[in-house]
């Protein structure tokens, strides 16, 4: 490995994230006539959303797995006409900024392990399109083999047309479909997984949803801005109809069972606070379980550059944005899920109108706030925002959902930290915040970085009396895991962000 950064030429802006805001942004911005670095760590556009498969697996028509394909089909053609440079491939450990506003050194490393040569982009201005992961509530038996991620089963289908529990989908150049999948947690993503699956050849027994919908019917102002959602969720709701797939609101798989792959899960009724209703369990036979409860926004890098976040309704941290998609810190801009998660047509319009503002801004021009491409946006923006509000209040986790956890329960998987050991850390040792959890039990400290279990972790350590505070955002002071010579090869002073975590 070279012990130095390969240079590229300074751009106007470094776009990181390749899914629908970031390409979004940055051909908007490219088209405005600036220099734009596009670095994503995957091979191709398009993000977890549009992620589709490798044209070696010969897939007869991968657009039958997606939702709103054209709009993809029209980014991409933008991107291969813009001109900007795309580096795919590249993954971003680290932002660090040369003075109070820039310019900016964009940090990445490449290679599947890390192993490959180390690039540094320089760039006036920065757009962060990091996305979200998916947020996992622990229970028993969550460890198995077969249980899956929600949207790493989508993922799975999409990129490798590879069903849960060993199928191959009917998409791809072989059918021999036809294992049982269960989808189960809450948001609307579980509809849009179920009806994937379903057409791509899976049995699907349930889908196993722990809110209900009434949340939405409440803000009827906030629905009735968005007739798309309406139709969309009709469209899910007819297709689970046709492949007989049943849908259980109020409800959450609390068990999953097997020797040593998952046979069967225990789906239980809940009350208003997600707490299982006694004797309501019942088992449902299955091959694997897809399960997620949610998204929470990705903000590593926006986090060590020191900007400002804002508690969404569902108890998750995003960055908290004016109205040009602008973050506290000066020079930095975002757009799409690091802003509060909402789906791909908001990232595709915030990532628009960050793009039409950075151009702005660039060229010391005011911000485009009386263009009517702009106003036209930021009109679709509030309309969707107050939609997105509305979903993430709705299927916001229930306090109850420890209840489903007995002792055993790993609750960190990556280090084998039980609910038990976390609970005493709370009663015995005195810990009342993630952090210190951590430091006792080593919960949050494998290959994830708690990024899987600290919403849990963090749960259990406010479930104290007299506790009780929402968490704080984690701050890791690298985005990627880095190897150490790629730290010694950093030759600019440190970032605000740097020596925390």
């Amino acid at each position: 490995m070279a012990n130095s950064p390969s240079e590229e030429p300074e751009y106007d802006l470094a776009v990181i994230g390749a899914g629908p805001a970031g390409v979004a942004g940055a051909v908007t911005a490219a088209e405005l006539g600036l220099a734009v670095a596009l670095l994503d760590a995957a091979e191709r556009p398009g993000g977890q959303f549009y992620r589709h498969p490798h044209p070696a697996l010969g897939a007869a028509r991968p657009q039958a797995l997606h939702h709103d394909w054209g709009t993809f089909v029209d980014l991409r053609r933008r991107l291969a006409a813009s001109g900007l440079r795309h580096l795919a491939g590249h993954h971003v450990w680290t932002v660090v900024p040369a003075g109070p506003e820039g310019p900016w050194g964009v940090h990445a490393v490449t290679g599947a392990d890390g192993g490959g040569p180390l690039v540094r982009i320089r760039a006036r201005a920065v757009l962060l399109a990091t996305g979200a992961y998916e947020r996992q509530l622990p229970f028993p038996g969550w460890a198995l083999p077969g249980v899956v991620g929600a949207g790493g089963a989508q993922a799975m289908l999409k990129s490798g047309l590879v069903l849960p529990g060993n199928g191959t989908c009917s998409v791809g150049v072989r059918s021999r479909a036809g294992a049982r999948v269960v989808v189960a947690g809450s948001g609307p993503l579980l509809l849009a997984v179920a009806t994937t699956l379903a057409a791509a050849g899976a049995r699907v027994p349930a889908v196993v949803e722990a809110s209900d919908y009434l949340g939405y019917a409440r803000r009827p102002g906030a629905l009735a801005a968005q007739p798309g959602k309406l139709a969309e969720a009709a469209a899910h709701r007819a297709a689970l109809w046709r492949h007989g797939v049943r849908l259980r609101t109020r409800s959450a798989v609390t068990e999953v069972h097997g020797a040593d792959r998952v046979a069967a899960v225990t789906v239980s009724r809940l009350d208003r606070d997600w707490r299982p209703v006694r004797g309501s369990g019942r088992r449902i036979a299955c091959d694997a379980l897809a399960v997620g409860h949610g998204l929470v926004p990705q903000l590593d890098l926006a986090l060590a550059l020191g900007c400002a976040t804002r508690r969404t309704p569902d108890g998750a941290s995003a960055l908290d944005l004016d109205t040009h998609q602008r973050t506290s810190v000066p020079g930095v801009w975002a757009a799409g899920e690091t802003g509060g998660v909402g789906g791909a047509q908001l990232a595709c319009v915030e990532g628009e109108l960050a793009g039409l503002a950075i151009a702005a801004r660039l060229r010391g021009r005011p911000a485009p706030t009386a263009i009517r491409r702009a106003r036209s946006l930021r009109r679709r923006r509030d309309r969707m925002r107050a939609f997105a509000d509305v979903m993430a209040r709705t299927h916001a986790p229930g306090p109850g959902w420890s209840r489903w956890l007995d002792d055993a329960t790993e609750v960190c998987r990556c280090e084998e930290v039980t609910a038990g050991r976390v609970r005493e850390a709370v009663a015995d040792h005195g810990a009342r915040d993630a952090r210190t959890v951590k430091l006792l039990t080593r919960a949050g400290m494998g290959w994830c970085q708690g990024r899987m279990c600290g919403p849990a972790v963090a749960c259990l350590a406010a479930q104290v009396p007299g506790t009780g505070l929402p968490p704080s955002p984690e701050r890791r002071p690298l985005a990627v895991p880095v190897p150490l010579g790629v730290l010694a090869a950093l030759d600019e002073p440190p970032g605000p962000g740097d020596g925390t975590g």
